[in-house]
Protein backbone atom coordinates (compact mmCIF):
# COMPACT_ATOMS: atom_id res chain seq x y z
CA UNK A 1 0.00 0.00 0.00
CA UNK A 2 1.47 3.32 -0.94
CA UNK A 3 1.52 6.43 1.17
CA UNK A 4 -1.49 8.02 -0.53
CA UNK A 5 -3.73 5.00 0.10
CA UNK A 6 -2.61 4.85 3.77
CA UNK A 7 -3.47 8.52 4.30
CA UNK A 8 -6.93 8.01 2.80
CA UNK A 9 -7.51 5.00 5.07
CA UNK A 10 -6.50 6.93 8.20
CA UNK A 11 -8.79 9.81 7.32
CA UNK A 12 -11.63 7.34 6.85
CA UNK A 13 -11.07 5.57 10.18
CA UNK A 14 -10.33 8.70 12.30
CA UNK A 15 -12.42 11.64 11.14
CA UNK A 16 -11.42 15.02 12.46
CA UNK A 17 -13.94 16.31 15.01
CA UNK A 18 -15.13 19.90 14.62
CA UNK A 19 -13.77 22.52 17.00
CA UNK A 20 -15.76 22.97 20.20
CA UNK A 21 -17.72 26.26 20.33
CA UNK A 22 -16.31 29.01 22.53
CA UNK A 23 -18.66 29.87 25.41
CA UNK A 24 -18.40 33.41 26.81
CA UNK A 25 -18.48 33.44 30.59
CA UNK A 26 -20.60 36.21 32.09
CA UNK A 27 -20.49 37.09 35.76
CA UNK A 28 -23.52 35.99 37.70
CA UNK A 29 -25.80 38.76 38.78
CA UNK A 30 -26.56 38.97 42.44
CA UNK A 31 -30.07 37.74 43.19
CA UNK A 32 -32.64 40.34 44.09
CA UNK A 33 -32.98 38.85 47.52
CA UNK A 34 -29.31 39.55 48.24
CA UNK A 35 -29.64 43.14 47.00
CA UNK A 36 -32.69 43.75 49.18
CA UNK A 37 -30.94 42.16 52.14
CA UNK A 38 -27.94 44.45 51.64
CA UNK A 39 -30.19 47.50 51.41
CA UNK A 40 -32.04 46.41 54.56
CA UNK A 41 -28.75 46.02 56.44
CA UNK A 42 -27.55 49.47 55.36
CA UNK A 43 -30.86 51.04 56.35
CA UNK A 44 -30.84 49.27 59.71
CA UNK A 45 -27.27 50.43 60.35
CA UNK A 46 -28.45 54.04 59.99
CA UNK A 47 -31.86 53.82 61.63
CA UNK A 48 -31.39 51.41 64.54
CA UNK A 49 -28.66 53.31 66.50
CA UNK A 50 -30.64 56.60 66.67
CA UNK A 51 -33.78 54.69 67.66
CA UNK A 52 -31.92 52.89 70.44
CA UNK A 53 -30.49 56.16 71.75
CA UNK A 54 -33.92 57.81 71.56
CA UNK A 55 -35.55 54.93 73.41
CA UNK A 56 -32.94 55.13 76.17
CA UNK A 57 -33.43 58.90 76.50
CA UNK A 58 -37.21 58.49 76.73
CA UNK A 59 -36.78 55.76 79.34
CA UNK A 60 -34.48 57.92 81.46
CA UNK A 61 -36.84 60.87 81.06
CA UNK A 62 -39.78 58.73 82.16
CA UNK A 63 -37.96 57.39 85.22
CA UNK A 64 -36.61 60.77 86.32
CA UNK A 65 -39.84 62.75 85.87
CA UNK A 66 -42.06 60.12 87.49
CA UNK A 67 -40.54 60.89 90.86
CA UNK A 68 -42.49 62.98 93.31
CA UNK A 69 -41.71 66.68 93.15
CA UNK A 70 -40.67 66.64 89.49
CA UNK A 71 -41.55 69.91 87.70
CA UNK A 72 -41.56 68.39 84.20
CA UNK A 73 -44.08 65.80 83.00
CA UNK A 74 -42.90 62.34 81.91
CA UNK A 75 -43.44 61.21 78.27
CA UNK A 76 -46.52 59.20 79.19
CA UNK A 77 -48.20 62.29 80.63
CA UNK A 78 -47.12 64.45 77.69
CA UNK A 79 -48.83 62.05 75.31
CA UNK A 80 -51.94 61.94 77.49
CA UNK A 81 -52.18 65.74 77.73
CA UNK A 82 -51.52 66.42 74.04
CA UNK A 83 -53.31 63.47 72.49
CA UNK A 84 -55.96 65.64 70.86
CA UNK A 85 -53.33 67.95 69.36
CA UNK A 86 -51.44 64.97 67.97
CA UNK A 87 -54.46 63.20 66.51
CA UNK A 88 -56.10 66.33 65.09
CA UNK A 89 -53.48 68.89 63.99
CA UNK A 90 -55.81 70.44 61.37
CA UNK A 91 -58.60 71.90 63.51
CA UNK A 92 -59.36 75.60 63.12
CA UNK A 93 -61.71 77.28 65.59
CA UNK A 94 -60.87 80.77 64.39
CA UNK A 95 -58.40 83.31 65.69
CA UNK A 96 -55.34 81.74 67.24
CA UNK A 97 -57.18 78.59 68.31
CA UNK A 98 -55.74 76.38 65.58
CA UNK A 99 -54.04 73.03 65.28
CA UNK A 100 -50.28 72.66 65.16
CA UNK A 101 -50.36 72.20 61.39
CA UNK A 102 -51.55 75.77 60.88
CA UNK A 103 -48.99 77.18 63.29
CA UNK A 104 -46.16 75.31 61.58
CA UNK A 105 -47.49 76.29 58.17
CA UNK A 106 -47.52 79.99 59.09
CA UNK A 107 -43.96 79.77 60.41
CA UNK A 108 -42.75 77.92 57.33
CA UNK A 109 -44.28 80.54 55.04
CA UNK A 110 -42.39 83.30 56.83
CA UNK A 111 -39.19 81.27 56.72
CA UNK A 112 -39.60 80.51 53.02
CA UNK A 113 -40.01 84.19 52.14
CA UNK A 114 -37.25 85.56 54.35
CA UNK A 115 -34.83 82.74 53.56
CA UNK A 116 -35.37 83.09 49.80
CA UNK A 117 -34.49 86.78 50.00
CA UNK A 118 -31.41 85.95 52.07
CA UNK A 119 -30.31 83.25 49.63
CA UNK A 120 -30.53 85.52 46.60
CA UNK A 121 -28.98 88.52 48.32
CA UNK A 122 -26.35 86.45 50.14
CA UNK A 123 -25.10 84.70 47.02
CA UNK A 124 -24.97 87.99 45.09
CA UNK A 125 -23.06 89.82 47.83
CA UNK A 126 -20.82 86.80 48.40
CA UNK A 127 -19.86 86.74 44.74
CA UNK A 128 -19.10 90.47 44.86
CA UNK A 129 -16.96 90.18 47.98
CA UNK A 130 -15.18 87.08 46.75
CA UNK A 131 -14.45 88.45 43.29
CA UNK A 132 -13.48 92.03 44.15
CA UNK A 133 -10.59 92.81 46.50
CA UNK A 134 -11.91 96.33 47.11
CA UNK A 135 -15.38 95.03 47.95
CA UNK A 136 -13.87 92.51 50.36
CA UNK A 137 -11.83 95.17 52.13
CA UNK A 138 -14.80 97.52 52.40
CA UNK A 139 -17.66 95.11 53.20
CA UNK A 140 -16.13 92.13 54.98
CA UNK A 141 -15.39 93.97 58.28
CA UNK A 142 -18.96 95.32 58.26
CA UNK A 143 -20.39 91.85 57.69
CA UNK A 144 -18.27 90.40 60.48
CA UNK A 145 -19.65 92.99 62.91
CA UNK A 146 -23.30 92.70 61.87
CA UNK A 147 -23.38 88.91 61.96
CA UNK A 148 -22.61 88.91 65.70
CA UNK A 149 -25.82 90.79 66.54
CA UNK A 150 -28.41 88.37 68.03
CA UNK A 151 -31.57 87.85 65.95
CA UNK A 152 -33.97 89.24 68.55
CA UNK A 153 -31.94 92.44 68.81
CA UNK A 154 -33.14 93.29 65.29
CA UNK A 155 -36.82 92.82 66.13
CA UNK A 156 -37.51 96.18 67.88
CA UNK A 157 -35.82 98.02 65.02
CA UNK A 158 -37.83 96.13 62.40
CA UNK A 159 -41.09 96.72 64.29
CA UNK A 160 -40.31 100.44 64.39
CA UNK A 161 -39.60 100.44 60.67
CA UNK A 162 -42.44 98.24 59.35
CA UNK A 163 -45.11 98.81 62.03
CA UNK A 164 -46.34 95.25 61.50
CA UNK A 165 -45.38 91.85 62.84
CA UNK A 166 -45.37 89.92 59.56
CA UNK A 167 -42.73 91.92 57.65
CA UNK A 168 -40.78 92.37 60.88
CA UNK A 169 -40.50 88.59 61.35
CA UNK A 170 -39.47 88.15 57.71
CA UNK A 171 -36.80 90.83 58.11
CA UNK A 172 -35.44 89.10 61.22
CA UNK A 173 -35.18 85.84 59.26
CA UNK A 174 -33.47 87.63 56.39
CA UNK A 175 -30.93 89.52 58.51
CA UNK A 176 -30.14 86.43 60.57
CA UNK A 177 -29.58 83.92 57.76
CA UNK A 178 -27.82 86.10 55.18
CA UNK A 179 -24.40 86.29 56.86
CA UNK A 180 -23.29 82.64 56.60
CA UNK A 181 -24.46 82.61 52.98
CA UNK A 182 -22.38 85.70 52.16
CA UNK A 183 -19.28 84.47 53.98
CA UNK A 184 -19.31 80.92 52.58
CA UNK A 185 -20.04 82.11 49.05
CA UNK A 186 -17.15 84.61 49.24
CA UNK A 187 -14.79 81.89 50.48
CA UNK A 188 -15.89 79.61 47.64
CA UNK A 189 -15.32 82.31 45.03
CA UNK A 190 -11.85 83.11 46.39
CA UNK A 191 -10.91 79.41 46.34
CA UNK A 192 -11.66 78.89 42.64
CA UNK A 193 -8.50 77.27 41.20
CA UNK A 194 -6.40 79.52 39.01
CA UNK A 195 -6.47 76.86 36.29
CA UNK A 196 -10.22 77.45 35.90
CA UNK A 197 -9.62 81.16 35.43
CA UNK A 198 -6.89 80.44 32.88
CA UNK A 199 -9.23 78.20 30.90
CA UNK A 200 -11.88 80.92 30.94
CA UNK A 201 -9.31 83.40 29.62
CA UNK A 202 -8.25 81.03 26.85
CA UNK A 203 -11.87 80.43 25.83
CA UNK A 204 -12.50 84.18 26.05
CA UNK A 205 -15.62 83.78 28.18
CA UNK A 206 -17.52 86.95 28.88
CA UNK A 207 -18.35 87.83 32.51
CA UNK A 208 -21.82 86.28 32.33
CA UNK A 209 -20.47 83.01 30.87
CA UNK A 210 -17.66 82.93 33.43
CA UNK A 211 -20.21 83.43 36.21
CA UNK A 212 -22.54 80.68 34.98
CA UNK A 213 -20.03 78.08 33.74
CA UNK A 214 -17.02 78.54 36.01
CA UNK A 215 -17.74 80.58 39.11
CA UNK A 216 -21.02 79.15 40.39
CA UNK A 217 -20.25 75.44 39.71
CA UNK A 218 -16.82 75.72 41.33
CA UNK A 219 -18.14 77.52 44.42
CA UNK A 220 -21.36 75.48 44.73
CA UNK A 221 -20.15 73.25 47.63
CA UNK A 222 -19.30 76.36 49.69
CA UNK A 223 -22.55 78.06 48.72
CA UNK A 224 -24.67 75.13 49.85
CA UNK A 225 -22.76 74.92 53.11
CA UNK A 226 -23.78 78.52 53.76
CA UNK A 227 -27.35 77.77 52.69
CA UNK A 228 -27.56 74.89 55.18
CA UNK A 229 -26.31 77.07 58.02
CA UNK A 230 -28.71 79.80 56.92
CA UNK A 231 -31.81 77.59 56.94
CA UNK A 232 -31.02 76.46 60.47
CA UNK A 233 -30.61 80.04 61.66
CA UNK A 234 -33.84 81.01 59.88
CA UNK A 235 -35.82 78.39 61.76
CA UNK A 236 -34.26 79.43 65.06
CA UNK A 237 -35.00 83.09 64.38
CA UNK A 238 -38.66 82.67 63.46
CA UNK A 239 -39.46 80.66 66.60
CA UNK A 240 -37.90 83.37 68.76
CA UNK A 241 -39.47 86.25 66.81
CA UNK A 242 -42.97 84.78 66.89
CA UNK A 243 -42.87 84.64 70.66
CA UNK A 244 -42.85 88.45 70.63
CA UNK A 245 -44.90 89.44 67.56
CA UNK A 246 -47.88 87.21 68.39
CA UNK A 247 -50.39 85.85 65.89
CA UNK A 248 -50.35 82.39 64.36
CA UNK A 249 -47.01 80.59 64.41
CA UNK A 250 -45.21 77.85 66.28
CA UNK A 251 -43.22 80.37 68.33
CA UNK A 252 -46.40 82.08 69.49
CA UNK A 253 -47.94 78.67 70.23
CA UNK A 254 -45.04 77.87 72.57
CA UNK A 255 -45.29 81.25 74.31
CA UNK A 256 -49.07 80.97 74.66
CA UNK A 257 -48.70 77.47 76.12
CA UNK A 258 -46.21 78.84 78.65
CA UNK A 259 -48.60 81.61 79.70
CA UNK A 260 -51.31 78.97 80.13
CA UNK A 261 -48.96 76.65 82.08
CA UNK A 262 -49.39 73.85 79.51
CA UNK A 263 -45.91 72.36 79.77
CA UNK A 264 -46.86 69.23 77.81
CA UNK A 265 -47.91 71.35 74.85
CA UNK A 266 -44.55 73.15 74.95
CA UNK A 267 -42.71 69.82 74.84
CA UNK A 268 -44.84 68.63 71.92
CA UNK A 269 -44.22 71.87 70.03
CA UNK A 270 -40.47 71.60 70.63
CA UNK A 271 -40.55 68.07 69.23
CA UNK A 272 -42.22 69.34 66.05
CA UNK A 273 -39.77 72.24 65.82
CA UNK A 274 -36.85 69.84 65.94
CA UNK A 275 -38.34 67.50 63.33
CA UNK A 276 -39.14 70.34 60.92
CA UNK A 277 -35.68 71.85 61.37
CA UNK A 278 -34.09 68.48 60.62
CA UNK A 279 -36.22 68.05 57.49
CA UNK A 280 -35.33 71.53 56.23
CA UNK A 281 -31.63 70.82 56.70
CA UNK A 282 -31.92 67.49 54.88
CA UNK A 283 -33.75 69.14 51.98
CA UNK A 284 -31.02 71.73 51.48
CA UNK A 285 -28.36 69.02 51.84
CA UNK A 286 -30.10 66.86 49.23
CA UNK A 287 -30.39 69.81 46.85
CA UNK A 288 -26.69 70.57 47.35
CA UNK A 289 -25.73 66.96 46.71
CA UNK A 290 -27.80 66.91 43.52
CA UNK A 291 -26.49 70.22 42.18
CA UNK A 292 -22.83 69.58 43.06
CA UNK A 293 -22.98 65.86 42.15
CA UNK A 294 -22.01 64.73 45.61
CA UNK A 295 -19.22 67.21 46.35
CA UNK A 296 -21.26 69.21 48.88
CA UNK A 297 -20.98 68.15 52.51
CA UNK A 298 -23.76 66.00 53.98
Amino acid sequence: MNMTARKIEMDTVLPVSPAAPVVALTPKQAPRAEKYLKMAKETAARVVPPLVVLALLVLVWELVCRRAGSTLPPPSRVFKDTRELILDPFFDNGGIDKGLFWHLSASLQRVAFGYSLAAVGGVALGVLVGQSVWAMRGLDPLFQVLRTIPPLAWLPLSLAAFRDGQPSAIFVIFITSIWPIIINTAVGIRNIPQDYRNVAAVLQLNPLEFFAKIMIPAAAPYIFTGLRIGIGLSWLAIVAAEMLIGGVGIGFFIWDAWNSSHISEIILALFYVGIVGFVLDRLIAAAGKFVTRGTAQN
